[in-house]
């Protein structure tokens, strides 16, 4: 009642008079995306569930709903971004040490081999307490990587700066709107 919309049971809805459960969803995924939010509940966000906040705005609500749609689409791979990073050397493709090189924006997995064009802000992204570029490698320390594996790893690097581009989007989304509380 408070977005003066009709709930439909399945799927998304119509973006004039109905919504739907999917709508609901990229929304809540939206607003948990946001640095400020994520900033301002930081301390209840330790002790407790996340709360929602609801909006009785129609345009910011299926704004967040677009936003939240696309970062679902890229964060289950369904879409990918531009690739942005390259591996450039061949070699043995076998991770030995992760370490990053922020002056040269390079992610080394043995003493030839490196991906580069890799940002200090995605290589420090993390995601549920994990530092998700330097994770996934440490996971296969000690493997040989083959093509799908170093494709899969650039596409995951696109995705995280998707990721951060759409996560200043909300912020600025919900600034346009007048910040936190939501109206």
């Amino acid at each position: 009642q408070k977005l003066d919309l009709e709930f439909i049971s399945d799927g998304k809805g119509d973006k004039t008079k109905t919504f739907g459960p999917e709508d609901i969803f990229n929304y809540i995924y939206a607003i948990f995306h946001s640095p400020i939010y994520r900033q301002r509940y930081a301390e209840f966000l330790k002790i407790d569930f996340p709360r929602v906040p609801l909006t009785a705005n129609t345009a910011l609500f299926w704004e967040l709903v677009i936003k939240g749609d696309k970062l679902v689409k890229y964060h289950l791979m369904k879409e990918t971004g531009t690739e942005i990073s390259t591996y450039p050397i061949p070699g043995s493709d076998i991770v030995e040490q992760v370490k990053y090189h922020e002056n040269h924006q390079q992610i080394w997995i043995n003493a030839e081999q490196y991906f580069d064009q890799v940002p200090t802000q995605i290589w420090n992204f993390y995601i549920g307490g994990y530092q998700v570029c330097q994770k996934w490698l440490k996971d296969r320390k000690g493997r040989q990587l083959n093509f799908d594996d170093i494709s899969h790893y650039q596409n995951i690097i696109s995705i995280i700066s998707e990721t951060i581009k759409i996560m200043e989007h909300i912020d600025q989304i919900i600034d346009k709107y007048g910040g936190f509380p939501l109206e």
